[in-house]
């Protein structure tokens, strides 16, 4: 008897024991002082700047959380409150995230902080294409009262034609573009255009909106999760259809119908984009659907789509995903795909594409973009002919600095106004190139005339 209490009472004490000690030993001289470094991971929804998981001094000059036992492997990443401020590689690069597995043993892991992607000199630089602009980084978002950086990618030959084209509404925009500000890796979505456009594609302006952070799970389900949060979905898509695309369609040369216009996300991103296509069908009639996290509230999507009296007979949707990224993806999305079928949705207008090798990363979302851009907007391949590339007049600034003309009539004095609206500043420009007599950072600017104020208004990318 004496045996079996002693066996049990060591039982006890090893269940208690039997945790996760994470010591961070060295952190990067540059690191801020006083600085609040957190674990975001599977842990925590991948939260970065979850107070409950706070690394502490442990009085010795390292820092240190305790994790209770559990099972299976956890993934994780050390940040200073957000992904922009994440820990980078050892040259200040992307860190693939780390990962311990639970062995019902006390374990201790000593780690160490190589950078911040953040910081300068940590060697990271931005990846972004010179056709990549940061359009604000506080839109405001009146339906949820808050504000988002926003992304927009425009064609390489948007400032030399007068083409109008189509419009990608994207999620996680912080993931889109550039390394420096991805969550684990970029999509390289202006790279892989590029590429397309120099072999002949159309072209497509992409907007690219931001996650919020810690409001992510919330924005991107209008449903709730008990477990995870959401219940904000609606709101959120409101923004995106009824704010923040009449801003694109009436600033930026766009086809507005909706046969033109996508939506485009992964995991979370990919669920809110099904029920945008669905909810606002007659702004966008394309989505690309990635790895979508149907789970999070799939009885409400199936009802919600089966209950729409909204015409969902011209949505043309592409999903695609890993077969082992879950035990219910491939179920999931074969029974959502058949609610759209149900509803009217062309068979030929549907593709599933599910891929041994696919995971729930963005090097794999990476890799599948440009096929899915391309069949989507594969039925709109009259573009070209419907919109003539009629060459204007050209004016840009080149790699020394210097606005060059080509296509002026006379010389003309030009006000200089940022997209926010505010004159910068005045220049005279001829044919040939001018010296930009103004200090002006890279992005988008409006030249309008002086002396005629009903003169098109001309947009230049300073790069």
């Amino acid at each position: 008897m004496k045996k079996t209490l002693l066996i049990f009472m060591l039982l006890i004490v090893n269940s208690i024991t039997a945790q996760v000690t994470l010591r961070i030993t060295a952190i990067p001289s540059n690191t801020p002082i006083n600085a609040t470094i957190y674990i975001a991971g599977s842990l925590n929804t991948w939260n970065p700047s979850n107070t409950e998981y706070t690394m502490q001094p442990d009085g010795f000059g390292a820092w240190q959380i305790l994790i209770p036992e559990g099972t299976g492997v956890v993934e994780y990443k050390f940040t200073r409150g957000s992904w922009v401020s994440v820990e980078g590689n050892a040259s200040g690069g992307y860190l693939p995230n780390r990962s311990f597995a639970f062995t019902g043993n006390p374990q201790t892991i000593n780690l160490t902080i190589q950078s911040w992607e953040d910081i300068a000199g940590s060697g990271t630089t931005s990846t972004a294409a010179s056709n990549v602009q940061i359009l604000s980084n506080n839109f405001y978002m009146p339906q949820l009262n808050r504000y988002r950086k926003i992304w927009i990618y425009l064609p390489p030959d948007y400032f030399t034609t007068s083409k109008n084209y189509p419009v990608i509404y994207m999620q996680d925009g912080q993931n889109l573009f550039d390394n420096a500000t991805s969550f684990s890796g970029e999509w390289q979505i202006d790279e892989t255009l590029n590429t397309l456009h120099s072999q002949g594609n159309y072209g497509a302006i992409v907007v690219g909106i931001d996650n919020g952070g810690a409001e992510r799970l919330n924005e991107y389900s209008p449903w709730v999760n008990s477990s995870y949060g959401g219940g904000q979905g609606n709101l959120y898509m409101q923004f995106v259809a009824e704010t923040l695309k009449p801003y694109i369609d009436i600033n930026f040369r766009t086809r507005p119908e909706s046969q033109f216009n996508a939506l485009i996300g992964s995991s979370m991103g990919a669920f809110i984009s099904t029920y945008g296509s669905t909810a606002y069908s007659n702004y966008f009639s394309k989505v690309g659907i990635f790895s979508p996290a149907f789970w999070f509230s799939l009885t409400n999507m199936n009802n919600y789509i089966t209950s729409t009296t909204n015409n969902l007979t011209n949505l043309r949707m592409y999903f695609v995903a890993g077969q082992t990224e879950s035990s219910s993806m491939v179920t999931d999305v074969n029974l959502v795909k058949n609610i759209f079928l149900s509803k009217g949705v062309s068979n030929s207008n549907v593709i599933t594409k599910f891929d041994s090798y696919g995971t729930h990363t963005e090097s794999y979302w990476r890799g599948e973009f440009s096929a899915a851009y391309l069949w989507l907007f594969q039925t709109e391949n009259l573009l070209e002919s419907n919109q003539p590339q009629i060459e204007k007049p050209i004016v840009y600034q080149d790699n020394y600095g210097n606005i060059v003309a080509q296509g002026i009539a006379d010389n003309l004095d030009l006000d200089v106004f940022s997209i926010q609206g505010l004159n910068i500043g005045t220049i005279n420009v001829s044919n040939g190139s001018n010296h930009l007599p103004i200090s002006i950072s890279s992005g988008i600017y409006f030249l309008k005339s002086k002396s005629n104020p009903t003169a098109e208004v001309i947009k230049i990318f300073l790069r």
